[in-house]
């Protein structure tokens, strides 16, 4: 059994910043691309930031420039490193992970942090 534990949501101030970290661990496996999105009250979940195995980075356009993913793969671990925050950045953010079992790949989500900025 796999699972996908977040750390490091919070409350902070709009223009503050927040670094939320998501490891994998359980059963012998292996991790391939990796994402956060997130999901706003009223409002459909959203992908914010992946990243591939090999490092190869994607954002959408309302955090370009402010939010950076990054992942440990020694460590199982992705992080989103959310800078000059805005309250429409309130949200519940959740990981997932593309991971492979065995023969058996699947998609994977973490339980969510939640996210308020206050303006």
């Amino acid at each position: 059994q796999v699972q996908l534990v977040e750390s490091g949501g919070g409350l902070v101030q709009a223009g503050g910043s927040l670094r939320l970290s998501c490891a994998a661990s359980g059963s012998t496996f292996s991790i391939n691309g990796m994402g956060w999105y997130r999901q706003a009250p009223g409002k459909q979940r959203e992908l914010v930031a992946g990243i591939s195995s090999g490092g190869s980075t994607n954002y959408a356009d309302s955090v370009k420039g402010r939010f950076t993913i990054s992942r440990d793969n020694a460590k199982n671990t992705v992080y989103l490193q959310m800078n000059r925050l805005k309250p429409e950045d309130t949200a519940v953010y959740y990981c997932n992970a593309e991971i492979q079992v065995d023969w058996n790949t699947a998609i994977y989500w973490g339980q969510g942090t939640q996210v308020t900025v206050s303006s």
